[in-house]
């Protein structure tokens, strides 16, 4: 079963140079948190900040792309846990299609907030049993 999730915030910690996302349940109490690089880190933040940037962003690249190739961007899904890393897909409709692509999920969630509207950001339930 997906669960639909929601980005709650973004620590961007200086005393030890980790960067994290947390994610919470639209329609729940539970929460759990994603370690991130710097990149991925600056880009979410800005877009939530919503500052502009003077060239296209690697998420603005990817969701253009998508388009491009006739593809239409429907959610992100963080998929499992293993060994404390996550994975995820993108799921892209084409046609009668949907295509499920690989990604980090800090890219997933970058890409979901830099879609206008933003996409669903959904979560495997064996996902939030592992780290809940």
């Amino acid at each position: 079963m997906l669960i639909p999730m929601q980005l709650s915030r973004v620590i961007v910690s200086d005393l030890n140079d980790q960067r994290a996302i947390y994610l919470r349940e639209t329609d729940g109490n539970r929460t759990f948190p994603i370690l991130i690089g710097d990149f991925e880190a600056a880009a979410i933040n800005r877009r939530l900040l919503e500052e502009p940037s003077y060239r296209p962003m690697t998420h603005d690249l990817l969701r253009e792309c998508i388009t491009a190739l006739g593809g239409t961007l429907q959610d992100v899904v963080i998929t499992r846990i293993e060994d404390h890393t996550y994975y995820a897909v993108l799921r892209i409709a084409q046609g009668d299609e949907v295509l499920e692509v690989d990604c980090r999920p800090s890219d997933a969630v970058a890409l979901a907030l830099y879609t206008d509207p933003s996409i669903p950001i959904l979560v495997d339930e064996d996902v939030l049993e592992q780290v809940g």
